[in-house]
């Protein structure tokens, strides 16, 4: 067996974000350190680029007051540096915008949380698990529908990544998602906790939003949630192509695509309405913070998005609401989500309030590499990542206090979907 296929098996990969392990007892966002220190920001950021990563751009917010960065290149032949403005592909915190859609759509009455898709879709899936299976299960990751990346692209499963060139330019609907994932083995029962981190949900989800709002739901989140919070650099692509300026996007697939590859020349029909929105880190502070300050959707519907159950994702777990999960630092509590595509990983978090946030994004995924034992190794890019995390969260006092080594973490829980099925 190969060691790509033993760790869609199961072997090996281990991801030790566990939400909640890392903060103080009573910590709150009060807590967090002062102000924004411009030079260790951009000196951790300098350091994560040093530890390996080609770029790395980043916006850091308290408050009124803001910092972007940036290291590094964008295009590893030519040297082209990157910079804090450039569009990135932001992978699964596509699904923050899709659960307020179909919030916002609660609100309105037209879909009820803890009713079944079934009432809703009723041929989508099929039998009892279309009874059983509610809206809320499907954007809280407890429906336990398999993932359909595999099915997707099946070299992956057979320890080759052919899949990911010979499918660059096809175009996938959503029917075709959802069935590959329903073809998957089920995590578990429907409903019940831990539940199992699934791509399909959220393709489901989007199938939801078009039945009940008569439009496309990439149409209806632009209207609705895209431009209520005033962003204008985010979009769901039309082409294979990132609009506007951007890095190139190289996956390494854990060593396996050595030299890494340029991906970012890709139909993103693959992900959809769970991955595919292209976006900035200004943009994504920006609408975080619309967000947790109530200008999307009203404190009851933010309340249940809070509202979390234990999710396995990557060999690891988060504690997941509907479409955010929360992440404790030693100053305290920060919500958001991150994304990973082919060659383009993502995060953003905020404190509950919105006032203190980092949002950044990086080109070059699964840079780690795996042991003859399928373990993977710890990379000095994971120990630079989570320098700049506490640096640009909780001040460079917490970050001198609390090494990367001192706080086991990987980050970008949701990269670890693509590789461990």
């Amino acid at each position: 067996m190969t060691m790509v296929k033993r760790l869609f098996a199961g072997a090996g990969l281990s991801m030790v974000l566990v939400a909640g392990t890392l903060a103080p007892a009573g910590a709150t966002s009060a807590e967090r350190g002062p102000g924004l220190d411009r030079r260790a920001l951009q000196d951790s950021l300098d350091a994560i680029h040093e530890a390996g990563m080609y770029g790395i751009y980043a916006e850091v917010r308290d408050g009124r007051r803001e910092w972007d960065g940036a290291a590094g290149v964008a295009d590893v032949e030519t040297r082209r540096p990157v910079h804090a403005q450039m569009r990135h592909r932001v992978g699964s915190i596509t699904k923050t915008f899709v659960s307020v859609a179909i919030l916002q759509q609660v609100e309105r009455g037209t879909i009820e949380l803890d009713t079944p898709v079934a009432r809703y879709l009723p041929e989508l899936i099929p039998g009892e698990r279309g009874r059983q299976i509610t809206v809320r299960m499907l954007l809280n990751h407890t429906s336990h529908i398999g993932d359909y990346i595999g099915g997707a692209f099946p070299s992956l499963l057979e320890g080759s990544t052919a899949s990911l060139d010979d499918q660059r330019f096809r175009t996938i609907k959503p029917e075709k998602l959802v069935e590959l994932g329903l073809a998957a083995t089920p995590t578990g029962t429907p409903g019940i906790a831990p539940g199992s981190y699934s791509n399909t949900n959220y393709i489901v989800a989007g199938l939801l939003l078009e039945k009940v709002t008569g439009i496309k739901a990439e149409t209806y989140v632009t209207r609705n949630v895209i431009r209520k919070a005033g962003l204008h650099h985010t979009s769901f692509p039309s082409t294979p192509h990132i609009p506007g300026p951007h890095s190139k996007a190289y996956e390494s697939w854990l060593g396996f695509i050595d030299p890494p590859r340029d991906y970012s020349v890709y139909n993103m029909s693959w992900a959809s309405t769970a991955g595919a929105v292209v976006s900035t880190m200004d943009d994504l502070n920006r609408f975080y913070r619309a967000l947790l300050t109530g200008k999307l959707i009203g404190a009851e519907q933010l309340a249940q998005m809070q509202t979390t159950v234990p999710v396995l994702v990557g060999g690891g777990g988060v504690n997941y609401g509907l479409g955010l999960y929360y992440f404790d630092l030693p100053c305290g509590r920060f919500w958001g989500h991150d994304g990973a595509v082919f060659g383009m990983a993502t995060q953003s978090l905020a404190s509950p309030d919105g006032s203190r946030q980092l949002s950044f994004g990086f080109n070059l995924t699964k840079y780690q590499r795996i042991d003859e034992n399928g373990n993977l190794e710890p990379s000095p890019i994971d120990e630079a990542l989570l320098t700049h995390y506490l640096v640009a969260l909780c001040g460079t006092e917490a970050a001198e206090a609390k090494t990367a080594r001192s706080l086991p973490f990987t980050p970008i829980p949701t990269d670890k979907v693509l590789v461990k099925r």
